[in-house]
């Protein structure tokens, strides 16, 4: 190097430190600039310059237009170059003169050059690229300003102290370097403008990140404008960015679904050895060999494909990026100890020079700095792919739901697919971030290690004894963690799944006052729960690594979901579009068909072929395995055997119509653009143009969760418009006639599905009960216990005088609507606007149609109850006609939205949730824990400055005094702080249990005993999110960010303590740093608090999609919709994402500012240290340096856990809110209980009673004046919207009286408790509701009734020998919502409760709409036998079932119309004889 730079008239030595160490005035020799400080920048450049270019060439976002700030920058590059070169030139010139200079002076300007023009061509390249800020480049400029920062005191110096200019060329070139250097440096701090031809978001507000420049990237700051409009006022959904295009859930989930189904393929591909017989057949097309032919050689078990593996491929290059900057953070946090240990040394030696105490708290800042950035970005990374991750792994578990297996559906319920959605999912995203720790922790233990080995020698050893007895210890905490959690999650699943099935059938429960027993079960599985969270704590107490089980939880969850992909799906080739015999719609050839493969077959030996455009009937009892044969069809069900084929498009209508939540229109639109004309014919057909004269939005009118805003009949209606609008080649119709009147059914089939209907043409086959249909269609097709017993016309099964012929004798004239009762047109014609008259009640004044219309409250009844007398079968067209003219401009009333937005609360948390969660905990309990970590603080610092002082105390002969009493007192401090570590976080575990049992089970009693409107107008899955994201919150997440909050509010508390303590000085900083860190934490607080909120409120709608989407899988997939509903899902995941993300940004945001505020404590208290070096024992010092540095951290963490306290305590607010919501009427007056046999005649009387659906809406029953005597059967009989249903749930007080009292028994039913009056009354309801558990469970919930009484009741409702069938008799599981029975069984289970129970009052509401008429009669015939001495409420369905009542009474418009015995009505030609007429009874 010497000779390098030595020789010639500008020489020098390389390095001299005198010149620059020890002296008040330091430099350095000119050599050591001209190498090592200008070569810095060139190396640096010249090493990432290979990698960025790879990476340019991959990654093009368009071209950047040269603009006059590339022109600008691009002219200062060549002037660097040129004045670098110039240099060089100026040497050979000088060489020329024989005064030559040391080689350095020819070879940097050389190197300097050669990497100014390259830094130049880069930037160019860039702008090609389409790079709009170049971090590469600007941290070149920013070393080469930072470098030349040396040279520029130097010269000065030189030239002050030798009074004149030596070497004016090289001086002149030097300061016109320097000076572009700093312009090139500030230009490169700007960004270029946008690239053209880049893929351009389409989005209103997109999201500034993908423009800001690097440092804009690097310090977060493209975020400021959120994070202040956020403090200026509440944020909104509209003020969010949209999502990145590469965090888009069409891009992430595709991204896991390819590697999936990779990983799949090469499982499947794996070789496996067999040997095989040589002349076996192959049984299938596609060559599979069979079991029985294969003799498999390895027998190890298949493994499954890895899902850990595939999101790795998928995800992990991404995060690959953000574990180089954990590397170089990691390095980073040894380097300022080590500065430390220098500053006590510097401290110690009283001669060195002033200014290297303040070079070292430089150092310590500059260190801190680059940490901080590093560490942020490192982060942003981490969160970004687990966020991406969550997206991903929400949207293949969406379309896995899509075409999994009956049989694997009911393996995993709906509560544990959305748990695998909120929960699991959620666990990735924490996962990300602790995922470095696996190889970070080692590396950092390792280092730590040796430089300990140099400060403290073999000592060290004791340290790592303890460490390594610990690995064993804490492994065995994180297994058991993992156990817990297992378990844990089992039960919260059947918590979420039980709450789920009480919500779906809330009603029931209130009819039959079950509330409690459900109430019981729920509460036994929470008490699970608590108890595995509580183990999980005394584990948690004993151990600090807490963060080993993160990876261990997420294990869990990749299982969980790795289950659920593995799981079976439907074949998609089961049913061939494309091999029908010619002539042929639908062929099945010997087909056996079973719902699961292995159960046993519910179909046998099933050939059916179905000639294109006939009509197929397809009838018998109920249960045979009519809804099956249509679901074999559709491919829902297992093949064992045969062929099936269909050709052509195909619509489905299923017995339970299943209604989305959107308008009327879209529901029968379904995806499909609207053709005003088809659509205005297909509402005429299906009798729905009167209805939307009902509904207060005509066709905008927004349908409930469920329909719930639909009676049985209409959503049936607009089940079979969706399928007629669809205008397939093949209608599977299941059975779509029962829920509708006679009438009604008449007019559907012959508008519709009959020979003259809107299908006609089309291939047709309908499931009926309905035999006056039979005579009409082209074929009939008997099924006697999955089989095909008979088939035929109507006249070949009548003339084969099988059994059916005699069900037909029986059946066929009570059933059937006379025909040739035609009326004249002006009759007709007032019947129409008859039935349009009595809908006025609902139309005009009654807003509550827009709110929720019950499932029963709008109950369509009688024969002509959908108001569809005014489209009977002989109706003629012209009345139609004339309808269409005036609905054609379907009303477009201004309506509230049914079911309401959910609201995000705003503004500030109130303390009052505070609060309530320290009134859940306990005042006492939190005082003590706040005592308790006061403590723990206190012992900490005791500890540490006892050490300081023990450093400080002289060494006397090579040893210090009083070792054994030192050591005695700093390990009783260092006990005594462990100890209350432990106690603290075990308080603090069990108080947070404690107020979590409090907080689910108040939700829980509330929820309970809230009146049925409110779940009419609630989303299911809204109060699910309650129950499970909410009740997760503040189960897991509150406690834990409680204890870190107090963690670091006390450990900042105490550096603050600590530094003032040592250095007095501080506290005059403290005051400004205190001002920017309070400043910074209101900012960042307003904003996420609010993002936390939106994006609670926009996490409820996927849930509540998903659980429609579950419910309806069978309909989308029959109608090939799958793609639009994963759109629609996908658009609401990427809707919540729009406001997560944000909240990460706003994270780094704050760290970023705050641990600015850190590093600035960390350079005041290194420099008032230097400062009172004379004052300062060298122990006090590090002790007051090593607390600033630890604060950084502890400062951060604060702001966040605040906010974090802020943010999750809105799972409180939530519970909360409903928590307090309006509760009916208590369940049991003691002082007003009635007698034990009450009721004892079954008398009812209603007294100028009315009621209305709520407050401020009008009466809906208008003074009734009513006495039903003792075991009189009345019949309920009235149109659409008269209010039928709304007297049976008077009785049950779902509805409150508005003014009018109900006796029964002469005892008022609105002065005793709920449950005495509701357990002595008995419902059948329309729509059969089961509960997931055993058929005892479903009869009798409380265990009431002996074994004896539930198979009497099991005879008498016709289900004997069903139940007797089953393996496990009374034990016979029934699954979610009872899928695995039929419709009609279901219906007869609820008669078996009625018969179990038999109160004095039955009511029934149209509960024979499923059912055949054969099972029908039965349940006729038991309730006049097994009810005879009772009083029975009927709201007729078919009028021929209470044409032998006591009495019929017929509502019209709220009030009693006419009130008698059957012959009477007839007799005096009222609305009843009408009815009867077009019934054909009279």
């Amino acid at each position: 190097m010497e000779v390098f730079c030595g020789s010639g008239r500008l020489g020098s030595k390389f390095w001299d430190s005198n010149l620059s160490l020890y002296t008040n005035n330091p430099d350095l020799t000119p050599c050591f600039q001209n190498t090592i400080v200008a070569w810095i920048p060139c190396i640096y450049l010249w090493t990432v310059l290979p990698f960025n270019i790879v990476y340019l060439k991959y990654n093009r976002r368009g071209y950047i237009v040269l603009s006059m700030l590339s022109k600008i920058k691009t002219l200062i590059g060549f002037l660097l170059w040129i004045t670098c070169w110039s240099n060089m030139f100026y040497s050979f010139h000088e060489l020329a003169q024989n005064n030559g200079p040391p080689p350095v002076y020819f070879v940097t300007p050389l190197i300097v050059g050669i990497t100014m023009i390259s830094a130049t061509l880069l930037m160019q390249y860039e702008r090609l690229r389409g790079v709009q800020s170049s971090g590469i480049l600007v941290v070149f400029w920013f070393l080469s300003t930072l470098c030349a920062i040396i040279p520029f005191r130097s010269n000065i110096i030189v030239t002050v102290k030798e009074g004149r200019i030596t070497d004016k060329f090289r001086f002149t070139t030097f300061y016109i370097y320097f000076s572009l250097l700093v312009v090139e440096f500030l230009l490169s701090c700007f960004k270029e403008d946008r690239p053209f031809f880049s893929p351009v978001s389409g989005e209103p507000n997109p999201c500034p990140e993908a423009e800001a420049s690097f440092l804009s990237k690097m310090t977060f700051w493209w975020f400021t404008k959120l994070a202040a409009l956020g403090y200026k006022r509440p944020l909104e959904d509209k003020d969010l960015w949209a999502l990145n295009e590469q965090d888009k859930s069409k891009v992430v989930v595709s991204k896991l679904i390819k590697e999936w189904e990779a990983e799949k393929t090469k499982i499947r591909d794996m070789p496996v050895k067999y040997s095989k017989n040589a002349d076996a057949m192959l049984n299938h097309t596609d060559e599979k060999a069979t079991e029985s032919e294969v003799l498999i050689v390895n027998e190890k078990k298949p493994r499954g494909p890895s899902l850990i593996k595939v999101m790795m491929k998928s995800f992990g290059p991404f995060f690959l990026i953000g574990s180089v900057y954990k590397l170089f953070q990691d390095l980073l946090s040894f380097v300022n100890p080590q500065l430390l240990s220098i500053l006590i040394t510097f401290t110690k030696n009283k001669d060195a020079p002033a200014w290297w105490g303040y070079c070292i708290a430089i150092l310590m800042f500059l260190s801190s700095l680059a940490q901080t950035l590093i560490l942020h970005q490192h982060f942003q990374y981490c969160i970004v792919t687990g966020m991406r991750l969550r997206s991903a792994i929400t949207g293949i578990i969406y379309r896995k739901s899509l075409v999994i297996t009956n049989a694997a559906k009911r393996t995993s319920t709906l509560g544990e697919v959305v748990n695998l959605m909120s929960v699991d999912a959620n666990r990735f995203q924490d996962l990300t971030t602790f995922l470095n720790m696996l190889w970070s922790a080692p590396m950092q233990i390792f280092l730590a290690l040796y430089f300990l080995w140099q400060t403290l020698g073999p000592s060290v050893l004791a340290g790592v004894a303890v460490m390594v007895l610990l690995i064993p210890i804490n492994a065995f905490i994180a297994m058991k963690t993992r156990a817990f959690q297992v378990e844990q999650m089992q039960y919260k699943d059947s918590r979420i799944k039980l709450m789920n099935e009480i919500l779906n059938g809330i009603k029931v429960l209130k009819l039959y006052a079950w509330e409690p027993s459900f109430a019981q079960k729920v509460l036994e599985i929470r008490n699970k729960e608590l108890n595995v969270l509580k183990k999980a704590a005394y584990l948690s107490a004993m151990s600090t690594f807490a963060w080993t089980s993160a990876p261990f939880l997420a294990s869990v969850s990749v299982k969980r979901i790795q289950d659920f992909l593995a799981s079976d799906e439907l074949d998609q080739n089961a049913v061939s579009r494309d091999k029908t015999i010619p002539g042929i719609s639908v062929s099945v050839q010997a087909g056996t068909f079973t719902w699961a493969k292995n159960s046993e077959a519910v179909l046998n030996d099933i050939n059916l072929l179905v000639p294109t455009g006939s009509l197929v009937a397809i009838v018998g009892h109920v249960g045979c395995g009519k809804s099956s044969l249509v679901s074999a069809l559709l491919g829902e069900m297992e093949k064992l055997e045969g062929n099936v084929s269909v050709r052509g498009s195909v619509a489905y209508v299923s017995q339970q119509a299943w209604i989305q939540n959107c308008t009327l229109k879209d529901n029968i639109l379904f995806g499909r653009s609207a053709n005003e004309k088809n659509y205005r014919k297909v509402l005429e057909a299906c009798a729905l143009l009167t209805d939307l004269e009902i509904l207060p939005g005509g066709d905008q009118t927004e349908i409930g969760e469920k329909g719930i805003n639909l009676s049985g009949g209409q959503k049936q209606r607009v089940s079979l418009a969706r399928a007629v609008f669809s205008n397939s080649d093949v209608y599977l119709l299941d059975d779509p006639l029962s829920a509708v009147d006679a009438h009604v059914a008449k007019h559907i089939f012959d508008n519709v599905i009959g020979p003259d209907g809107l299908l006609r043409g089309k291939t047709r086959l309908l499931v009926t009960h309905g035999v006056s249909f039979l005579p009409q269609v082209d074929h009939i097709v008997v099924i006697v216990d999955g089989k095909v017993s008979e088939t035929g016309s109507y006249q070949e099964l009548l003339k084969q005088n099988g059994a059916f012929a005699e069900f037909l004798r029986n059946y066929v004239f009570e059933d059937s609507v006379e025909e040739d009762d035609v009326t004249i047109d002006e009759e007709q014609v007032l019947l129409a606007e008859e039935t349009l008259s009595n809908h006025t009640d609902l139309a005009d004044n009654e807003p509550v149609a827009n709110e929720a219309r019950k499932k029963f409250i709008r109950q369509i009844s009688v024969l002509s109850s959908d108001g569809e007398s005014g489209h009977k079968a002989s109706t003629k067209r012209k009345i139609c006609e004339r309808k269409t003219s005036d609905v054609t401009s379907i009303k477009k009333l201004p309506m509230d939205k049914l079911i309401q937005t959910e609201t995000a609360e705003t503004g500030r948390v109130k303390m009052a949730v505070f609060w309530q969660y320290i009134k859940a905990v306990s005042l006492l309990v939190s005082f003590f824990i706040c005592f308790l970590y006061c403590c723990q603080n206190a012992s900490a610092i005791g500890a540490n400055v006892w050490l300081s002082d023990w450093t400080n105390e002289p060494v006397i002969n090579g040893t210090q005094q009083n070792t054994e009493k030192r050591l005695g007192v700093y390990a009783a401090l260092g006990l005594l702080q462990g100890f209350f570590v432990m106690v603290s976080s075990f308080t603090l575990a069990m108080a947070g249990i404690g107020a979590a049992r409090k907080l689910h089970s108040g939700l829980l009693d509330n929820k309970l005993h809230t009146p049925q409107a409110f779940y009419d107008t609630t989303p299911i899955g809204r109060i699910i999110n309650r129950f499970s994201k909410d009740i997760y919150v503040i189960d897991e997440v509150i406690p834990q960010t409680i204890l870190m909050f107090l963690a670091t509010f006390f450990s900042s508390l105490s550096t603050m303590v600590v530094i003032i303590a040592s250095t007095p000085l501080f506290a005059v900083v403290i005051i400004p740093l205190a001002f920017v860190y309070f400043f910074v934490q209101r900012f960042y607080v307003a904003t996420s608090r609010q993002l936390k909120r939106l994006e609670s409120v926009s996490r409820s709608p996927i849930y509540s999609h998903f659980s429609e989407t579950i419910t309806g899988t069978s309909i989308i997939r029959a109608y090939g919709r799958q793609g639009c509903f994963v759109l629609l899902s996908d658009g609401k995941v990427d809707e919540n994402q729009k406001s997560y993300y944000p909240g990460i940004v706003s994270n780094r945001w704050l760290g970023v500012r705050v641990e600015f505020v850190g590093n600035c404590v960390v350079l005041f208290a290194a420099l008032f240290a230097v400062i009172g070096r004379d004052t300062l024992s060298p122990g006090l010092v590090g002790l007051s340096v090593s607390y600033a540095l630890q604060v950084t951290m502890s400062l951060n963490w604060m702001v966040r856990m605040t906010s974090d306290l802020e943010t999750n305590i809105v799972a409180v607010e939530r519970v909360k809110e409903y928590s307090e919501t309006e509760t009916e009427a208590s369940w049991i007056i003691e002082d007003k209980r009635p007698p034990k046999d009450w009721p004892s005649k079954g008398e009812v009387e209603l007294t100028n009673y009315s009621v209305r659906y709520r407050a401020g809406l009008d009466l809906v029953l208008k003074n009734l004046n009513l006495r039903v005597k003792g075991g009189e059967k009345v019949g309920i009989v009235g149109r659409t919207g008269a209010g039928k249903s709304s007297m049976t749930l008077c009785l049950f007080r779902i509805l409150e009286a508005a003014e009018g009292v109900i006796k029964i028994d002469g005892v008022n039913i609105s002065e005793i408790g709920l449950h005495d009056l509701r357990s002595m009354l008995t419902i059948i309801p329309q729509d059969p509701v089961l509960f997931s558990g055993t058929l005892r469970m479903n009869l009798d919930p409380f265990n009431k009734y002996s074994d004896d009484d539930l198979w009497n009741a099991l005879e008498l409702s016709n289900l004997r020998k069903f139940v007797a069938s089953q393996q496990d008799k009374l034990e016979y599981e029934c699954s979610e919502g009872g899928e695995n029975l039929s419709v009609g069984q279901r219906q007869l289970i609820c008669l078996a409760r009625a018969l179990l129970r038999k109160t004095r009052i039955l009511v029934l509401d149209e509960a024979t709409a499923a059912i055949d008429l054969e099972t029908d009669d039965l349940i006729q015939t038991t309730i006049r036998t097994q009810f005879e001495d009772c009083t029975v409420l009927t709201i007729a369905h078919r009028l021929n079932t209470i044409m032998d009542y006591t009495r019929v009474l017929v509502i019209d418009k709220g009030k009693i119309a006419e009130f008698d015995t059957p012959t009477n009505l007839i007799a005096s030609k009222g609305i009843f004889y009408g009815m009867a007429k077009d019934a054909g009874l009279a």
